[in-house]
């Protein structure tokens, strides 16, 4: 956190305090909720769903340095928990009204963060 100082965020961040960054390999899970169409039986097209993933998550954090590549993250810390509020705030903008149920995010097998809005759940 660049309002920290190299020792405050060296205890608060431990390992992950690393000044040339670090990686992770996400998985995220995003979970949908809305009724379901009777004509199509679909809560929304597949199709859609993986474009809309593909803008709102793939474009701008595959393959990316989160601090330096996501203008995003210049002034959030790029925890996990701020990953899943990033994928949130960008697949709600897409998604119709009302569908965006959660977003999971796996930095680990133990480390999870659920986030629904503005409530945030660690599992």
């Amino acid at each position: 956190s660049k309002s920290l100082s190299d020792e405050e965020n060296q205890k608060l961040f431990g390992k992950c305090n690393n000044p040339n960054g670090h990686g992770h390999n996400y998985k995220g899970k995003e979970l949908l909720t809305h009724v379901i169409d009777p004509v199509s039986g679909m809560v929304i097209n597949l199709t859609d769903l993986k474009e809309y993933m593909q803008e709102a998550i793939m474009e701008p954090l595959d393959h990316k340095n989160l601090d330096k590549d996501v203008p995003y993250f210049a002034e959030v810390v790029s925890t996990t928990e701020n990953v899943a509020v990033f994928i949130w705030e960008n697949l709600k903008k897409l998604l119709p009204v009302g569908t965006l149920y959660k977003v999971k995010v796996y930095e680990t097998d133990q480390n999870i963060v659920v986030y629904k809005g503005e409530e945030t759940i660690s599992e």
